[in-house]
C-alpha cells in the first residue's frame, strides 16, 4: 500500500496486520520507474492501493510541478508496473476533480460542470441537489484538483483494469493521535478545539460527504475480499467472473475498470460536522458559530459542493457506506451529547 503510512493506509494496515505492505518514501518512490520495479519484483504482491498523493491543496497553487510529479506521473508509473505484471490496482482519488459548485441535475451536462446553464433558473439548494455521479462532468478548479484527475486518467490509459475510488472529507478523529498518523484531520482539529477554545467559527456554505478512514478501509478489503471470492468462484465454475457468484444469494463482484464513489452516505456542511462533533464529546453544540467561506480566503477555492453518491459502488454489488453521521457518532464513543439537541479533502480552518 503506497502511502500507507498516512491515514487510510494506517486502517487498511490495522484490518490485516502484518499482511500489508506498507513502504515508505525511503523503500519505494512511485515517481521513479526503477523504484517500484524493483520493490515489485522483490516483495511480488498480489494487490496494490496507492494511497500517495500530494494532498496540500493550497501549497500545489505554487508548486504545480511538484503536484504533477506525485499526482500524475507516480500513478502512471505504478499502473504501468502493476499492468506488466497482471497485479490488481486500487487508485484514490478525490472529490476535488468536480467544479465544487452545486449541481443543478444530471443528464444535461456540458464542459463547465454538472447540468445546465441554469439561465433564469433560482440558485440550487445544496441541501438537496443531486448527488455526484462517478459519470458526471469533471472540471477541478485548484492544480489539486487538476492533477488528481490527471492522474485517473493517466491510471487507467496505462491499465485500464484498474479501479478509482473516489471519497471526501476523509477523517479519523481523536484516535489519530493515539494512532500517531501524521497530519491532521477535521473531527480531530474539532475535538481539539473543543477542549482548547470557548467558541469555534466554522464554514457553513460547504457540503460534502464525510467519511470515516477506518470504514473506508473496511469497505475496499470487502471490495478486493468479493472480487477474489467472484474470480474463485468462476474458476470452479468454469465460467466468466461476470456470471460467477461466490454463494447463495451474494451477487458477483468485478469493479476493474470502473470509477467509483466511496464516501459516507449522506451529506453535511463543515458547521453541521463541527456541531455533531461537539455534541457526541459531551459539549455544547452552540459554541460553534457558522461562517462563510469568504470569511477565510485561502490560495486555493475549496469546493463548495461535493457531495458523493454511492450509486455506482451499490450497483456493483458492494455494500453502502453508512451514513455519515453514524460513523462521526461511533467515531467519537457516542458521547453524553449523542441524539441529543440541536446540532443543526481539505478541511476549513477554524477560527
Amino acid at each position: 500500500m503506497t502511502g500507507g503510512r498516512g491515514q487510510l493506509g494506517t486502517h487498511v494496515r490495522l484490518a490485516h496486520p502484518g499482511e500489508v505492505l506498507a513502504p515508505g518514501r525511503d523503500e519505494l518512490d512511485i515517481t521513479r520507474a526503477e523504484s517500484v520495479a524493483e520493490y515489485r519484483d522483490r516483495h511480488q504482491p498480489a494487490v496494490v492501493i496507492n494511497a500517495a498523493a500530494y494532498t496540500d491543496v493550497d501549497g500545489a497553487e505554487t508548486d504545480e510541478s511538484g503536484a504533477h510529479l506525485v499526482n500524475v506521473e507516480g500513478p502512471r508509473i505504478l499502473a504501468e508496473a502493476c499492468r506488466e505484471r497482471g497485479l490488481r490496482l486500487v487508485h484514490v482519488s478525490t472529490d476535488y476533480v468536480f467544479s465544487g459548485e452545486v449541481p443543478r441535475g444530471h443528464g444535461d451536462a456540458g464542459p463547465g460542470g454538472v447540468g445546465s446553464d441554469g439561465a433564469g433558473e433560482p440558485d440550487p439548494d445544496p441541501a438537496t441537489a443531486p448527488a455526484l455521479e462517478p459519470t458526471d462532468a469533471t472540471d477541478p478548479a485548484t492544480v489539486y484538483g487538476r492533477t488528481k484527475l490527471a492522474g485517473e486518467h493517466a491510471v487507467l490509459a496505462a491499465h485500464p483494469e484498474a479501479t478509482i475510488l473516489r471519497t471526501s472529507w476523509l477523517y479519523t478523529g481523536p484516535e489519530r493521535e493515539r494512532l500517531a498518523i501524521p497530519g491532521g484531520d477535521f473531527v480531530a482539529t474539532m475535538a481539539r478545539l473543543e477542549r482548547e477554545r470557548d467558541v469555534v467559527s466554522v464554514v457553513d456554505d460547504q457540503w460534502g460527504s464525510p467519511t470515516h478512514a477506518p470504514t473506508l478501509a473496511a469497505a475496499i478489503l470487502e471490495m478486493l475480499a468479493r472480487e477474489a471470492a467472484t474470480r474463485e468462484a468462476a474458476v470452479h465454475a468454469g465460467t466468466g467472473p461476470d456470471t460467477a457468484a461466490p454463494s447463495g444469494d451474494t451477487p458477483a463482484v468485478d469493479t476493474r475498470g470502473l470509477v467509483l464513489h466511496a464516501a459516507g452516505s449522506g451529506r453535511a456542511t463543515w458547521y453541521e460536522v463541527a456541531r455533531r462533533t461537539f455534541a457526541y464529546l459531551g459539549a455544547d453544540p452552540a459554541r460553534v458559530r457558522p461562517c462563510t467561506t469568504a470569511d477565510f480566503p485561502r490560495p486555493a477555492p475549496r469546493p463548495a459542493f461535493s457531495v458523493l453518491s454511492g450509486r455506482a459502488w451499490e450497483t456493483a454489488g458492494l455494500t453502502p457506506l453508512p451514513d455519515w453521521d453514524d460513523s462521526l457518532r461511533a467515531a467519537l464513543g457516542g458521547g453524553p451529547g449523542a441524539g441529543g439537541g440541536d446540532t443543526s479533502s481539505s478541511s476549513p480552518t477554524p477560527r
